[in-house]
């Protein structure tokens, strides 16, 4: 039972700081422009800390030095924080938005960038975190 508690608990809090970090982000990049840079930017940088934790987890022998166990740290900041942080459900509104508003090339555009740039930010977060953990440990 505590066990259930804690995981639920880890995912809770990072949750609630993945909530709060997008509303601040959108808050700060959504300026006055109907582009939706908020959404834009809570994905592209979800998907560079995701790639970063998801090297992490792999190279579970830093964990171990760190004292950390990983699936909490999975929990904590890939579940709770990244997947409150980014969202498809706003990408897919504010797409509909501009849609119904006739821009389709700005629709086209904000899809690809988010697709093509999420993955490119996953892949990034991904390699420099394994640079930089080779280089610590050589």
């Amino acid at each position: 039972m505590k066990t259930v508690v804690l995981t639920y608990l880890f995912v809770a809090v990072g949750g609630a700081f993945g909530a709060m970090a997008r509303f601040a982000m959108n808050v700060f990049l959504q300026r006055d422009t109907p582009f939706p840079w908020g959404t834009l930017g809570a994905n592209l940088l979800g998907c560079l800390v995701m790639g970063v934790i998801a090297y992490l987890v792999a190279a579970s022998e830093w964990f171990n030095q760190a004292g950390i166990i990983p699936d909490q740290y999975r929990l904590l900041f890939a579940i709770g924080f990244c997947g409150s942080f980014t969202t498809l459900s706003a990408l897919v509104m504010e797409i509909h938005t501009m849609l119904q508003r006739n821009e389709l090339f700005n629709s086209f555009a904000y899809m690809m960038v988010t697709m093509v740039g999420g993955f490119a930010c996953f892949y990034l977060g991904f390699v420099v975190t394994r640079t930089l953990m080779q280089f610590s440990n050589a």
